[in-house]
């Protein structure tokens, strides 16, 4: 016997079975992804992701329990982000960018719904990620880590270090804008200041780091004052040896940099805003919204010298210097 089934039958039947597995997939929770997005290599970021778990964990997160995390490492290449952004913004429940302002600023282009954490050098309320600190607003917040404001005291402790320096060679990465205009905005009175002059160069690959070192040779700068930048530090290994064979010394941001081989370093406690990422991360993942989470400001700072190569550079930590310092590598 055959059996006639009407249109409207067959259009009921076919609405039911698609129902069906769309309400089985909502009995089952989808573990939230995060998408995190940074200009460092994944090989100089180690322990930045382990404070980021730890912030995680401390607001009741665990990557590969009840949230993953999606990795993405820029290794400088910026041009890479609107279209990581655009693919993010379909699939993740939170954007992080520690330690970075262009993918903050790329994620807050891509989209006004999903949450942003971010982690940024500059002004947030400037840069338009924010309306305030107190009132984020909107669906972003992170934390300031005042990086550039902070160049007149980096500037000054490399001038305690080498006080004979006249000429200073700044680096900075013009890819990364907001960290090259602060820069040039805030260093050229605070070397003023001190009687200092300065050149500007610029890279933004491993193959224009070479060039910047052997122009600075060149032209006789007595030390390298290196711009807060994540593809920078990613490449310190780079910049500790071409600054051991020229005899350079070099001022850096980051601790990982004098740790590698660097002079010194002087900023924010590195570490401690990535922990703050992941705990606001986690927060919004059980249910806060960014727009009620206060923009953080660092407090911790340090001042780090590798005193192996200040004494292969030939120079003396002066002992009121060294009384200052936060840690001293030997």
């Amino acid at each position: 016997m055959t059996v006639t089934i009407g249109r409207r039958e067959l259009l009921v039947a076919l609405g039911a079975a698609a129902v069906w597995p769309r309400a089985a997939r909502a009995q089952q929770p989808a573990t939230p992804v995060v998408g995190l997005v940074n200009a460092r290599s994944p090989e100089a970021s180690e322990r930045q992701v382990a404070a980021f778990r730890k912030g995680l964990n401390e607001a009741g997160c665990v990557e590969g329990q009840n949230m993953t995390v999606e990795y993405h490492w820029l290794n400088g290449q910026y041009d890479r982000l609107p279209s990581l952004m655009a693919d993010l913004v379909r699939r993740v429940a939170v954007i992080a960018t520690p330690g970075a302002t262009l993918p903050a600023l790329a994620a807050k282009a891509a989209t006004a719904t999903v949450p942003i954490v971010f982690g940024v050098a500059e002004d947030p309320v400037g840069l338009g990620l924010v309306a305030s600190f107190a009132r984020p607003g909107g669906n972003a917040t992170g934390i300031n880590i005042f990086l550039n404001e902070l160049v007149a005291k980096r500037l000054g402790l490399l001038h305690e270090l080498v006080p004979k320096a006249v000429r200073v060679a700044v680096l900075v990465n013009p890819a990364n804008a907001p960290s090259a205009e602060a820069t040039l905005r805030d260093l050229p009175e605070a070397a003023r200041a001190i009687g200092l002059q300065t050149q500007v160069l610029n890279a933004s690959t491993s193959r224009e780091i070479e060039a910047a070192f052997a122009t600075l040779v060149r032209e006789r700068a007595d030390a390298l004052f290196v711009a807060p930048d994540a593809f920078f530090i990613s490449r310190r290994v780079q910049f500790v040896t071409l600054a051991a064979r020229y005899g350079i010394p070099t001022a850096h941001n980051a601790r990982e940099e004098v740790e590698a081989g660097g002079l010194m370093s002087y900023g924010t406690d590195n570490l401690d805003m990535w922990r703050h990422v992941g705990g606001y991360t986690g927060q919004i993942l059980k249910g806060a919204k960014p727009a009620d989470l206060p923009v953080l400001q660092s407090t911790k700072f340090e001042f780090v010298i590798n005193l192996q190569t200040a004494r292969a550079l030939g120079l003396e930590v002066p002992p009121q210097l060294l009384a200052s310092v936060d840690e001293v590598i030997e």
